[in-house]
Order: C-alpha cells, then sequence, then structure tokens
C-alpha cells in the first residue's frame, strides 16, 4: 500500500523553496501570507475562490433551540459563522 502524504504548511513551504531556490525563510512568509489572505478575507465575511482547487466561504448559522443531552433541558444555541469550502470540479475529478 502506498504511503499517504501528509502536508502542512511547513512542507509546503519546504517543497516551495526547494522548487523555486528560495531560502526557507522567504518560501515560509509566501505560504503565510497565502493563507493570511484567505483567513483575513473570510473574517470580513467575504470568499476566497482558488480556480481549480475550490472556494471557501463563510456560512452564517441561525440561532435555534437544541437539547442538552445529560439533562434533556431545552437550550438556547447562539447564532454562528462557520468557514465552509467547497471543492472545485477539478480537484473532485483528481481525486476519483
Amino acid at each position: 500500500m502506498a504511503e499517504v502524504k501528509v502536508i502542512t504548511k511547513k512542507t509546503i513551504a519546504e517543497d516551495l523553496a526547494a522548487k523555486f531556490d528560495l531560502t526557507k525563510k522567504d518560501a515560509n512568509e509566501a505560504v503565510n501570507f497565502v493563507f493570511d489572505e484567505i483567513a483575513k478575507t473570510m473574517k470580513k465575511g467575504g470568499e476566497a475562490n482558488i480556480n481549480g482547487f475550490g472556494k471557501f466561504s463563510v456560512v452564517k448559522k441561525k440561532a435555534r433551540l437544541g437539547l442538552n443531552p445529560a439533562t434533556g433541558e431545552k437550550i438556547k444555541i447562539k447564532a454562528t459563522k462557520s468557514p465552509k469550502f467547497k471543492a472545485s470540479k477539478t480537484l473532485k475529478d483528481l481525486v476519483k
């Protein structure tokens, strides 16, 4: 069975440095810049659409009633925002 690779921001930066002859520091700054821009955009309620990869967006969840599983008591759950990722067709086809 083939080994499954796990990537991190660090491994992306290392691969970027090796491929484009950058210092590890410069590559790390570039990777952090990309992820920071996506996060800042989402924090403001925007979306990041990475062509051929997917779309990062924010989903608003309404306030609702829930049940405390331990007591069965009804509780109010506040409205929240959550990050969402939708893979592009290109990525979906690649993974098949």
